[in-house]
């Protein structure tokens, strides 16, 4: 019996007869005809063909309209060879040309219109090889090794390692720890790596399969828990990201359950990823509705230093949404703050927060009952931040006119100390304003008095 060309062991005919396997089950498989799977096939036959018998075979490859001729000089036939991909399907493009496609927002396949399941982009093996033969049979001479790089400075090896440590999240927890360590590493010190997961809508639930699985379990190592919490940080920092992450139904539930457990960096990242997604009006919503806010007091309430300043900025960001701060009163908000800044523990982030939640009738009636006033009073004085003054009489400035039963208090300080006069006189242009229309009320009710 003659030998073929090309032994059935030749791992180019094993991997395109693999190739052919799943093509004609999808084929097969699908109700209606899959046009895609049926193009894909016949070039895959045709690869076969050529392998068999030594001969090349023509191939159009699209590239939106290019196709491949002996015209081209090596230099962009070249570029062809390093950058043809894959996205979401069967149809082949060159790298750059797709990456502007989907950089400019759109998330359809260009010759299909039909709408992506993801957008990572896949390396074209079979093709490279194919126009490396056409090359060799038209006497165009590449050279042995062609760096590839995207607009972005990754490397298809790079891309490949990044596909295997998302992989080895479904392994075993060595390698879960070891994977999660170097993903936490390579978003800190690679803003493209971060880019990586915006590119496919399974990359960040892969990313977090670990500690999903172990929360049923009741067995989330704490330094895998770290690593992926402080990745999932990592990421939240880009802002292409941040509607995806937060969107994913998984990430808020395990940020309040990091909030809750786990080593104190892990509980400070989980807050500073709240802090960074809730950049956007629409994450602000959907971290309010999840209940984040109430671990967020807890943690604040504490009171560790590592995560104070976290905590804070993350609960300021959410209590800008009306709704939030509505949550965050009845999840007893207003008590923990006063209660610190009566402590004097990071005021200046505490007060921001506090002058926030003063415009809610729930929060002046409780800061009344914390006995807040002296102590906002005692800030004025003793404080040189213009910034804390102001919005140590904004406060006051709302419970001066919601709560008469202060007014004695605020009088006395007067009388005693002119702290509220001198504001009026040295402060800020809003402190000034807050000031004297304090100042009015408490002469207009002296007044009303008299004249009783």
């Amino acid at each position: 019996m003659a030998k073929s060309g090309v032994s059935e062991g030749d791992p180019k005919t094993v991997e395109l007869k693999k190739e052919l396997q799943k093509l004609v089950k999808a084929i097969v498989d699908e109700d209606d005809v899959n046009l895609e799977a049926i193009d894909r096939a016949q070039q895959t036959l045709l690869a076969l063909k050529e392998l068999k018998l030594k001969k090349p075979v023509s191939l159009k490859i699209h590239n939106h309209q290019m196709i491949l001729r002996s015209k081209y000089n090596s230099r962009p036939l070249l570029r062809v060879l390093c950058f043809m991909n894959c996205l979401g399907g069967y149809i082949t493009y060159d790298r750059p040309f797709i990456q502007k496609w989907l950089k400019a927002g759109n998330r359809t396949c260009p010759q299909t219109q039909q709408v992506l399941s993801h957008t990572l982009l896949t390396p074209n093996h079979l093709i490279r090889d194919v126009i490396k033969q056409w090359c060799k049979n038209h006497g165009i001479k590449l050279p042995d090794s062609v760096p590839c790089t995207d607009e972005d400075g990754l490397t298809e090896a790079d891309r490949d390692h990044f596909l295997s440590l998302l992989g080895k999240m479904s392994s075993t927890l060595l390698e879960q720890k070891e994977a999660a360590k170097e993903l936490r590493l390579l978003t800190k010190r690679m803003p493209s790596f971060r880019a990586l997961f915006g590119e496919s809508l399974d990359a960040i639930p892969q990313l977090l399969s670990p500690l999903s699985h172990s929360k049923w379990e009741n067995e989330v190592h704490p330094d895998l828990q770290e690593d992926l919490i402080t990745t999932l940080l990592n990421l939240s920092i880009h802002d292409n990201n941040k509607k995806l992450v937060a969107e994913t139904p998984m990430v808020v539930p395990l940020l309040m359950d990091a909030l809750r457990s786990g080593t104190i960096e892990t509980r400070s990242n989980a807050a500073a990823a709240l802090f960074t997604l809730s950049a956007l009006d629409s994450n602000k919503a959907l971290i309010g509705k999840s209940g984040a806010l109430k671990p967020l007091i807890n943690l604040l309430d504490e009171g560790n230093p590592l995560a104070m300043k976290d905590v804070a900025s993350a609960i300021f960001n959410l209590c800008i949404l009306h709704e939030n701060k509505v949550r965050a009163v009845r999840d007893g908000a207003v008590r923990v703050i006063v209660k610190k800044i009566i402590n004097r523990v990071h005021v200046d982030e505490l007060l921001s927060i506090l002058a926030m939640l003063s415009t809610n009738q729930k929060a002046i009636e409780e800061m009344g009952e914390l006995d807040a006033v002296p102590c906002l009073l005692s800030i004025i004085r003793e404080t040189s931040c213009a910034r804390n003054k102001e919005n140590c009489i904004a406060i006051l400035y709302t419970i001066c006119f919601s709560d008469r039963s202060k007014w004695k208090e605020i009088r006395e300080e007067e009388s005693m100390h002119r702290t509220i006069s001198q504001l009026a006189q040295n402060g800020t242009s809003r402190a000034k304003r807050k000031a004297g229309g304090i100042l009015e009320r408490l002469n207009r009710a002296v007044n009303l008095t008299h004249t009783a």
